[in-house]
């Protein structure tokens, strides 16, 4: 299996080319790359992903007629034009190995047309939304009996137990499975209340009355502040697996003081 830690050596390839006085079309592209790197990993795909890779490309079919998938079908396009310039780029040789996955992964979401999904993606990440999640299980008995039957389980994916973040850890080679707890929902907790601070749509007495309300709304936003007996929770919704979730911001407060100790 080849090292995962290209996707990261590839992601800072993209960041040294990027630069505040860059264009707005190439902020777009080296955007739509960084993003697409990110979607394999989020999303548990780096098996399929590195299988792809040894076994080489087909072009997929164009995605389905709706404007969005059009028009990222063609943003890809834009890309993936790009990065085969600067891989052909003598001052870039240094770089070819990270450019070349990069462009793999832009091929591997067009190959097996997930526009769609990566369209759910890219939304989630422009809300500013929580990490991203492939699951939500109310127990962790529930968890461990999808991880167990799973037939790939998807590696550096994240799950929700119980509302509490999880990673995915499996090792193809050897069949290792695990779930183990993260801290990617509390550090992003602590983050949002600086960047986006609480100012609750609604107030409620009881967690029960604003589980209700959460689960009566037709169009959910991706995330929104509300208030639950004085305290502030961020309501949540994934929609890539239909769950509403409401975090409450002790998490947040609880993270940083375990973050700072560890």
């Amino acid at each position: 299996m080849t090292n995962p830690l290209i996707l990261s050596d590839a992601q800072q390839t993209i960041g040294r080319r990027w630069n505040d006085g860059q264009s707005l079309d190439q902020a777009r592209i080296l955007g739509l790359a960084r993003d697409a790197l990110d979607f394999i990993s989020a999303t548990g795909q780096w098996y399929p992903f590195d299988d792809s890779r040894v076994g080489g490309w087909h072009h997929g079919s164009p995605p389905a007629a709706d404007e969005r998938s059009t028009q990222l079908h063609e943003q890809l396009c834009k890309t993936e034009a790009f990065f085969e310039r600067l891989l052909n780029d003598p001052t870039a040789a240094d770089e070819q190995p990270a450019i070349q996955v990069i462009l793999d992964a832009l091929r591997f979401i067009s190959s097996t047309r997930q526009h769609e999904a990566f369209a759910h993606f890219l939304e989630h990440l422009e809300a500013n939304a929580p990490p991203y999640v492939m699951a939500a299980f109310d127990s962790r008995e529930e968890a461990e009996a999808w991880l167990q039957k799973h037939p790939s389980p998807p590696l550096f994916a994240e799950v929700l137990i119980g509302n509490k973040p999880h990673d995915v850890v499996y090792v193809r080679e050897t069949n290792f499975r695990r779930l183990p707890w993260n801290r990617r929902l509390h550090q992003y907790l602590s983050w949002l209340e600086e960047f986006d601070p609480p100012d609750a749509e609604a107030s409620f007495s009881t967690l029960e009355e604003a589980e209700a309300w959460l689960m009566r709304q037709a169009h959910p936003a991706k995330r929104t502040w509300v208030k639950v007996a004085g305290e502030f929770y961020l309501a949540v919704y994934y929609s890539n697996i239909n769950h509403r979730a409401l975090f409450p911001m002790s998490m947040a407060v609880r993270g940083s003081k375990e973050l700072k100790s560890s």
